[in-house]
């Protein structure tokens, strides 16, 4: 295995990977894609196969790789490849699939040089990779050949702004040595997609086969064309190396040797070879690690935290042991009781927000529902006056009689007593109901023993049936008394002399004036499209009329509608609309609003209409079937004569106001009486006899038999935490491990846009100490210089660095090279600038100082 830098990352990830894996989840590293591009014959496929440490890809002169290559490494303890192609068949003689490699592209593109964008799949499982993607990319070149289109340049650069345009690709940027690098395409390509390079290193190959007595000196110590990752060099195995099937450690040997003992590249060896290149590219991988771990730790704790508080209740849980048992069973009926008591009588704590449940519902249905009940209940005045009448005569007989019998008013008020009986029984059904689903919902905690909770619901639903046979019982005792006795002395009983002098006015006496009844947004459902539609507003409602604004600020009134002759009726939903509607409209025919007879109210729930309909009704609007007023009573199939009708009219009165005094003896005796005989035995009942029943219903350890999934569920969230803690751990000691490169200062990288207008120095220059004539003197200085200065026509340069400024007066002489070659092997000498004499002592920096410099006689000066 060649890589060394891999096999450092290697155990880091995998650490992570096991972490995560035993907690169920994937570790989201999404570590970057590596993809290699290049001219034709660069190097790439060598490069790639340097970095993975395996000899698997076609090679060969001329366009090899013409499909792209998209190969997927994974860990994993066996060493393998497989093709998407060919799912079925392992690889393990990586020979048979550089063949397979060869066979596919062919396949596809056929055999005379042709290229395809569809790219081949191919996964390399091994214990000596990461998990990585690497693309090799087909060679980016000009001219067509062979079967290849004639816009092969165009494909090809498409095919590769594909990959390296993603922010999680690195881009290595190959240029051959060989090559001008200022023509590079690879680099060009790069600067596109990644302007800041950020991601873009630039890797020099075939230094091995340059033009003898020229080297890449300038451009590896990255002053001819700065990159800010700089390059690196490298020495790939030629074609005879790989015909003669040279190992890679050897060829990484060979290569090692040839950086220390070439004269240009000596002091710079530790920078240069695939090792290096390798460690650059484990640098950055490492460093994309520590980014991703900030979010992996946040995700743990957030994981960690939500499951303190259940685990805390697991972390000593020993389920066979029937103390254990014993207590649990203890806890779990008490705190029943206190759920159920905290759900009726209304808590601070786990307050539900989004719905009304348990007392909330109760209550509403006492002072709502129930009252709501009572006033609907049918009677048609037309019939009552009837029976009023009748009554009379019966009473009467044969007689004629002068004064009103009170016998009347005792038959017909008993005859309205009875029908307070339906409404009543109504609403202990509508109590009985929510405390069941209270029940339920408190018995939700007990979920982890099904027979637990299953014999909790049974015995307290029972007990609540037998509660409630008691209460309708009582209730319909309660009628019953008030309809034995007709209390005519009772201080709010109108009486016989007021029922004669009392208008004839139906309308109930309403709250008082301008009282706020109720606020609320209500939708006015039946405006046409042509004047707006429907549309929400903030109603008001008071004691004399109802008003809607704007919105709830109350500053800008639509309207103002009085109550009076107003009544309420129910509308059918429309079948597109899930809004619940009533409406209201005026029993004199008359319009309600604008053009309107009646206007529509929407609500989002039928709770919403009841509501609203209770306030209406505390207002003095009723619902329509309740008092059919102006009805012509006159028009009978019998007469009556002034006297009996003046005495209908009275026993009517005095029946009406009877009835209000009942009817408010009930509303306030009802809730009293549920209270006390239902709701209030039943809590008592959970607090001091439930446990007693369910002991005697079946054995302990029956009822505290855990299901399979809390078993399941308990045993999960303890192997959860203790895998959420150490993935902490963890991931701790990589951020403490692993050092963090910050990314290197931009460089002056207008040279990029300057090549096409400009010619510029080649790469390449000769060794030797002589300098050619008309060059100016110039020194190379140890930093990356600024962009190049274009050369006249004619002129060559021996290097890149831009000339040194001399003041007037001061001689300069700078050689700050720290990495120059040793003394037997001088390099360029520094020279003296013209007009200064020789034999002046130079500067000489404390760098290099057994480096000797070399003062050469001054040349002819232009100038003299």
């Amino acid at each position: 295995m060649g890589n060394r830098g891999m096999e450092e990352l290697i155990p880091l990830v995998n650490k992570l990977q096991d972490a995560f894996s035993s907690i169920g989840q994937s570790c989201h590293l999404d570590l970057p894609q590596i993809a290699v591009v290049g001219g034709q014959s660069a190097g790439k496929s060598s490069v790639l196969e340097n970095f993975v440490g395996r000899d698997f890809l076609p090679r060969g002169s001329g366009i090899v790789t013409r499909r792209p290559l998209i190969l997927q490494l994974i860990f994993s303890k066996t060493e393998y490849a497989e093709f998407l192609h060919c799912k079925s068949k392992k690889f393990t003689d990586f020979d048979e699939v550089r063949q397979e490699i060869e066979a596919e592209t062919d396949r596809v593109t056929g055999t005379n040089k042709g290229i395809s964008p569809v790219p081949i799949n191919l996964r390399v499982y091994s214990p000596h990779v990461l998990n990585l993607t690497l693309i090799d990319l087909p060679g980016i070149t000009k001219v067509p050949v062979g079967d290849q289109p004639p816009d092969i340049e165009y494909q090809i650069k498409d095919m590769i702004l594909q990959f390296i345009s993603r922010e999680s690709s690195l881009i290595l940027a190959v240029t051959p040595a060989n090559m001008d690098l200022a023509n590079s395409d690879a680099l060009k390509l790069a600067k596109e997609v990644d302007p800041q390079g950020l991601r873009t290193i630039g890797v020099i190959t075939k230094l091995d086969l340059m033009d003898e007595g020229t080297d890449a000196r300038d451009v590896l110590e990255n002053k001819l064309l700065p990159l800010r990752r700089g390059y690196i060099g490298v020495v790939n195995r030629s074609q005879k190396d790989i015909e003669g099937r040279k190992d890679i450690r050897a060829a990484l040997a060979a290569e090692r040797k040839f950086f220390l003992s070439h004269p240009a590249y000596r002091h710079m060896a530790d920078r240069m070879g695939t090792p290096h290149l390798q460690k650059a590219l484990n640098q950055q991988l490492t460093n994309h690690i520590r980014e991703s771990l900030p979010n992996l730790r946040s995700k743990l704790q957030s994981q960690l935290l939500s499951l303190e508080k259940e685990v805390e209740e697991y972390k000593n849980f020993r389920p066979d042991d029937p103390t254990r048992k014993t207590k649990a069973l203890l806890q779990m009926v008490q705190q029943f009781g206190v759920d159920f008591e905290k759900r009726i009588e209304g808590s601070g704590d786990q307050v539900d927000t989004l719905e009304l449940s348990g007392g909330a519902r109760i209550n509403r249905i006492f002072h709502e529902r129930f009252p709501f009940e009572l006033v609907k209940m049918e009677f048609d005045e037309k019939d009552l006056r009837r029976e009023i009448s009748y009554a009379i005569k019966n009473i009467h007989g044969v007689r004629t009689g002068l004064f009103t019998p009170d016998m009347a008013f005792e038959a017909i008020v008993k005859k309205q007593i009875v029908k307070l009986k339906e409404p009543s029984l109504k609403c202990v059904d509508l109590v009985v109901s929510e405390l069941a689903t209270v029940i339920k919902k408190c018995a939700e905690k007990l979920c982890s023993y099904p027979r637990l909770r299953e014999e909790t619901e049974r015995i307290v639903t029972t007990y609540i049936r037998e509660r409630e046979g008691r209460t309708k019982d009582q209730i319909l005792l309660l009628i019953d008394i008030e309809q034995s006795y007709i209390n005519t002395n009772h201080e709010d009983f109108i009486g016989f002399a007021n029922a004669q002098q009392r208008s004839t006015q139906l309308n109930k006496k309403r709250a008082i004036p301008n009282q706020v009844i109720r606020r609320g947004w209500l939708t006015i459902n039946n405006i046409s499209l042509m004047k707006g539609g429907s549309k929400e507003y903030w109603f008001v409602l008071t004691a004399e009329s109802l008003s809607w604004y704007k919105d709830e600020e109350e500053k800008e009134k639509k309207y103002m509608l009085p109550l009076d002759n107003l009544k309420i009726r129910d509308v059918e939903k429309g079948f597109m609309s899930n809004k619940h509607v009533f409406a209201i409209f005026n029993t004199e025919q008359r319009n309600v609003y604008k053009d309107l007879r009646q206007i529509e109210l929407a609500c989002d729930s039928q709770e919403d209409v009841d509501s609203w309909k209770a306030s209406f009704l505390r207002a003095g609007v009723y619902p329509e079937k309740d008092q059919a007023e102006n009805e012509d009573v006159g028009q009978d199939t019998f007469s009556m004569d002034p006297q009996l009708e003046r005495q209908v009219e009275t026993i009517r009165n005095l029946v009406d106001s009877y009835v209000a005094i009942i009817n408010k003896s009930i509303r306030d005796l009802m809730p009293k009486t549920i209270m006390h005989l239902m709701i209030n035995n039943t809590k008592a009942f959970i607090h001091h006899e439930l446990l007693a029943y369910l002991y005697s219903s079946a054995d302990q350890s029956s009822l505290m038999e855990e299901s399979a999934d809390q078993a399941q569920r308990r045993d999960d969230m303890l192997r959860m935490y203790h895998a959420l803690k150490e993935a902490l751990t963890i991931i701790g000691d990589i951020s403490t491990s692993t050092v963090s490169t910050p990314v290197p200062p931009p460089v002056d990288d207008t040279w990029l846009q300057t090549t096409a207008s400009h010619s510029p120095t080649p790469q390449r220059r000769p060794v030797s100490s002589v300098h050619p004539p008309g060059r100016p003197p110039a020194v190379r200085g140890p930093t990356p210089g600024p962009p190049l200065i274009p050369m006249p026509v004619g002129t060559t340069a021996s290097f890149s660095a831009p000339p040194i400024p001399s003041r007037p007066g001061t001689q300069v002489f700078a050689n700050n090279d720290p990495f120059s070659a040793p003394p037997q092997i001088p390099s360029r000498p520094a020279r003296v600038p013209p007009g200064i004499p020789p034999g002046v002592p130079s500067r000489r920096p404390p760098a290099a100082p057994s480096r000797p410099t070399i003062i050469r006689p001054a040349e002819p000066s232009l100038l003299d």
